[in-house]
């Protein structure tokens, strides 16, 4: 059975580059260092793909949940945004987002955090970065 799989370090889409993100038991997530008096954002390049022979029927929803899952945002990689800073400037950021055409090369798009100026410096992981979707075996 496949598995739906996610990815940060920069992926390049329909690539199979990128380190994969822990499912689950938090020994390898994504991570943003964010000075929280200053009210910052950060955006990362993630993706989500299939193992090799598989694909998503329909869509991939991706989304959010935890605690402080509203200072978080999601959006669609247009392929015009070469950084970060063009897509926290022009991206169209969410909480949730559904990817067409998953299958088993990186599908990208990008994550941001932010922290608010009232907020008290913290180690917080209390935010799920989901990926849902029907997978299928290819044919052939």
């Amino acid at each position: 059975m496949g598995h739906i799989r996610l990815y940060k370090n920069n992926p390049t889409a329909g690539a199979l580059d990128g380190t994969e993100v822990s499912s689950g038991d938090g020994s390898l997530p994504l991570t943003f260092a964010l000075n929280a008096g200053e009210g910052e954002s950060a955006a990362q390049k993630a993706a989500v793909r299939c193992d090799a022979g598989y694909s998503i029927e329909g869509g991939c929803e991706i989304y959010l949940t935890g605690s402080t899952a509203a200072k978080w945002a999601l959006a669609t990689d247009d392929e015009s945004f070469s950084d970060a800073s063009l897509a926290l400037t022009f991206g169209n950021w969410s909480e949730r987002l559904t990817l067409e055409g998953v299958a088993t090369g990186n599908a990208v798009f990008w994550v941001k955090a932010s922290s608010s100026s009232d907020e008290q410096p913290q180690n917080d992981t209390s935010v799920t970065l989901n990926a849902e979707g029907i997978v299928v075996e290819l044919d052939g």
